[in-house]
């Protein structure tokens, strides 16, 4: 006997219907699929339009790219896109937990020597990019905040959180970028933004660095 598929009826009057969680998890993994794509655009110049996303008619936007970006950097080059649910520059200040954010990097890996990265914050609140070690028994991810809703910098190899310029700063604001230069021996790396929770919202992603 083939299974049979229940078709869902239209709700009593009165009665108010919710999406599931996983058709909440599903919007937000297409709106956020775009993000690398984004991310190459803006630096190159193109998709001048901050393009829409999250559910049509909620407002949602990517902050518009104000930041000029230089044309050259040394080494290889990887695009990191950071990115959040804000509606707009008042979305600022600390995140609460469950605020759905992102951090995605285009490409994944690069050869060993010098790698530039260049962030992207085309979201509505501040965030930064802190490159840590990844232990061989460890998954991006699983590292615990402490009680700032930060987690331990032990290791840091380096991090662009300066405002349209290079290096250590006081966080990449909403339409801006930044950018850091280090030299990196192959291993596994851990790119987070570590504000106060936007590591427990989402803003981690593994990178790769293979031999030269």
């Amino acid at each position: 006997m083939q299974p049979t598929t229940a078709v869902p009826t239209a709700p009593a009057p009165g009665v108010n219907v919710r999406y599931e969680p996983e058709v909440k998890r599903v919007m937000n993994r297409r709106a956020y699929a775009s993000l690398g794509i984004v991310g190459i655009l803006a630096l190159t110049g193109c998709g001048s339009t901050a393009p829409r996303f999250g559910p049509a008619g909620m407002g949602h936007r990517y902050a518009p790219l104000t930041c000029s970006i230089p044309a050259d950097f040394p080494g290889a080059v990887v695009t990191v896109a950071l990115a959040d649910m804000g509606m707009s520059r008042m979305m600022n200040g600390t995140a609460p937990i469950g605020v759905p954010m992102q951090l995605s990097t285009a490409p994944a890996s690069a050869p060993a020597g010098k790698v530039t990265l260049v962030v992207t914050n085309r979201g509505w609140r501040t965030h930064e990019l802190v490159v840590l070690p990844l232990a061989a028994d460890s998954l991006a991810g699983q590292r615990v905040p402490g009680a700032d809703g930060k987690v331990d910098e032990t290791g840091s190899l380096g991090e662009a959180s300066a405002d349209c310029t290079s290096g250590t700063g006081e966080g990449v604001p909403a339409g801006s970028a930044g950018w850091v230069t280090l030299t990196l021996p192959p291993g596994r790396y851990e790119l987070v933004c570590n504000l106060t929770n936007h590591y427990a919202d989402g803003m981690y992603q593994e990178f790769t660095v293979t031999g030269s």
